[in-house]
């Protein structure tokens, strides 16, 4: 029986993400590396974020860190909203909303930056995009923020 990727693109594990963190493949392209990088969180798979984050950002101890406190965390879906590259083909971007629970609900909406840099891409950083109350929440509900992921 064939299982779907955590990602949420609706694919078999193994046509997708699966591809990328086994070793066989490098992601092809900036959103298909942060879907890897969202099943590496799940899977609590640190090696795989650390050879994905450019080393001039990347934290220390990253691997580590994430085996100690990663525990209590419990991701529960992936919205990819966006995704560019840059004219000059070397840097891209992906606009995310990511939902999680640990002690209580949360989630990550982030515009991560990404650089194609001896063949292959890597996460750099990212930014937040402003929400305002009355914006229509980046899950994918429909709904305004204030009455969805905003309460």
């Amino acid at each position: 029986m064939s299982m779907l990727c955590p990602c949420c693109s609706g694919l078999e594990y193994s046509l997708c993400c699966g591809r990328w963190l086994s070793g066989l493949q490098l992601p092809p392209d900036p959103p298909a590396l942060m879907r890897s990088r969202y099943v590496a969180y799940i899977q609590k798979n640190g090696s795989w974020l650390e050879q994905t984050w450019h080393p001039s950002s990347r934290p220390a101890g990253l691997a580590l860190s994430l085996a100690q406190n990663a525990d209590d965390t419990r991701w529960q879906g992936l919205t990819v909203l966006d995704h560019e590259l840059a004219a000059d083909g070397n840097t891209g971007y992906v606009t995310f909303f990511a939902r999680y629970a640990d002690q209580k609900p949360g989630f990550i909406y982030e515009r991560s930056r990404f650089v194609y840099e001896d063949g292959r891409w890597y996460y750099v950083d990212g930014t937040f995009p402003a929400l305002r109350r009355n914006d229509r929440c980046p899950c994918g509900s429909g709904q305004k923020y204030k009455k969805c992921c905003g309460q």
